[in-house]
């Protein structure tokens, strides 16, 4: 096999790359060596702003598979028929800390899913959790900067932390997820994965529905405890990203079923609590899991930076048959994700080979920007509407609309019957066995020990009272014992 000739970005052959050119032997090294400062101013730029959330994580690719009809519920035609596939890109994430964080730690993981439809790119942006901390974006920022590294002392400070969440009563829920046993997962591969938030359906009919999304681990859940947690990230901080990245490479290749809830719009409104609360779960019992199909991950990136780096999601990415809902924090989503993305990488990022679409044709009138590639023909023209016969618009909504009515301004969410911040924490607090309800009290009391402010322990504390008298008994208790020590 013939030897490669190394080239300078321009495609011009190296001579040595070994050694800088110099004025003389031993001399200091020249302004000419085109072939130094290329590398040089290179390295200096490789690295690319990382993710403010979400910035730790893992990729692979794989495909979708329709088991089940839906058709009467969503005419998206990537889940028009049984048996269809879709080609995906997935993204494991953990949420607070850094690029160069441990993976094995106490945090939710992000589970960005990206289909390649043949009517563009949906993505599906979730976390291994069914709800979350807040329920408007206006306070997202706030919780994150309560979560990350203090300004001052460089470090994540239980004061900030529990502080937030003292006077954040709606993250109880959250909170008993996250000390739970789920919270530290074993890998990627054994956590599932939710939508979260909910979403609109719509069939051919026009018949609108609400959806929440599960996918369901086929491996099974296995979790770390806090000391496995511990031990983990001393022998492997990138354990989760050795392990889906060996499973796959062995032909392991992970799996998960997906299931939806479906809520019929018309139920929303008179539901006995807002079923747009992120912060809440929709009861099985009223609205049961139905199969759709299974997502499987057979490949691995070639290049992590380029594919799993640069890798944009964005929740506001539909197709034809799905749409948003009324939900406060997936409408801040849909503004702030592609923002980031555009700050991040530019605005043609989209046009990054993992990002673009791979089933269906890009038409549209975007030319310029950094890093453009898609340029047309010399025909083309750049603006609409024209009478070159260029790209227009086809009329036809992608979801459903939803109605809208009263006076604009800053408003809470409009309560329903059993709205409320601690019942369904207390509802998963029951649900517990006795061992798993040891863990989650050693869990909270070991982080809500470490506040140095009574007042803030005792709001935490009225919280988990709130949702159980037994919880909020055994917190307190713990808490002090902790504190006498």
């Amino acid at each position: 096999m013939s030897q490669r000739v190394l080239t300078t970005e321009s495609g011009a052959p190296v001579a040595d790359n070994q050694n800088s050119a110099t004025a003389g032997a031993g001399g200091p090294i020249i302004l000419q060596d085109q072939h130094l400062l290329e590398k040089l101013a290179r390295f200096n730029r490789e690295r690319i702003p990382e993710r403010v959330v979400h910035a730790r994580g893992s990729g692979a690719y794989g495909y979708f598979e329709v088991t089940d009809d839906v058709t009467g519920f969503t005419r998206a035609d990537f889940l028009s028929e049984v048996g269809r596939r879709t080609e995906t890109f997935i993204r494991f994430s953990t949420v607070a800390d850094s690029l160069g964080g441990a993976d094995a730690v106490r945090d939710p993981r992000g589970f960005a899913l990206k289909f390649y439809t043949n009517e563009g790119n949906y993505d599906l942006v979730g976390n291994n959790t069914p709800v979350f901390f807040i329920k408007d974006p206006i306070k997202f920022p706030d919780f994150i900067h309560s979560q990350k590294r203090d300004p001052f002392t460089g470090r994540q400070e239980p004061d900030n932390v529990w502080d937030f969440w003292a006077n954040s009563p709606e993250s109880t829920h959250q909170i008993t997820w996250l000390m739970g046993d789920r919270g530290i997962p074993a890998s990627y591969r054994h956590m599932n994965g939710f939508g979260s938030h909910t979403y609109q359906w719509t069939n051919a009919e026009g018949e609108a529905f609400f959806v929440k999304y599960h996918f369901k681990t086929n491996q099974g859940v296995r979790s770390l405890s806090a000391e496995q947690g511990a031990d983990q990230v001393g022998k492997d901080a990138t354990s989760h990203q050795t392990d889906l990245l060996q499973a796959i490479e062995r032909g392991v290749n992970p799996s998960w079923t997906l299931h939806v809830q479906v809520m019929p719009a018309a139920e929303a409104a008179d539901y006995r609590f807002n079923p747009f609360d992120v912060t809440k779960v929709w009861p099985h019992a009223d609205y049961p899991l139905r199969r759709v199909g299974r997502l499987v991950l057979d490949r691995n990136p070639d290049n992590v930076f380029a594919e799993v780096e640069q890798a944009a999601f964005s929740p506001n990415n539909f197709v034809p048959g799905i749409g948003p809902s009324p939900d406060k924090m997936l409408q801040g989503r849909l503004f702030a994700y592609a923002d980031a993305q555009r700050y991040r990488l530019g605005i043609n990022h989209t046009q990054l080979p993992v990002n673009a679409p791979k089933a269906a044709e890009v038409d549209n009138y975007g030319r310029d920007g950094l890093h453009a590639t898609r340029y047309g023909s010399r025909q083309d023209k750049n603006y609409e509407p024209n009478s070159y016969a260029g790209p227009a618009q086809t009329g036809q909504a992608l979801a459903a609309p939803v109605a809208v009515h009263g006076w604009t301004g800053t408003h809470e969410a409009p309560a329903h019957t059993k709205d409320d911040d601690f019942f369904q924490a207390g509802e998963l607090y029951r649900l517990m066995s006795a061992d798993e309800k040891n863990r989650l009290i050693a869990n909270i009391a070991g982080g809500l020990s470490q506040v140095t402010r009574d007042d803030v322990i005792e709001k935490n504390l009225a919280h988990f009272h709130a949702a159980d008298a037994d919880y909020g008994k055994r917190v307190e208790e713990a808490v002090r014992a902790l504190r006498e020590d």
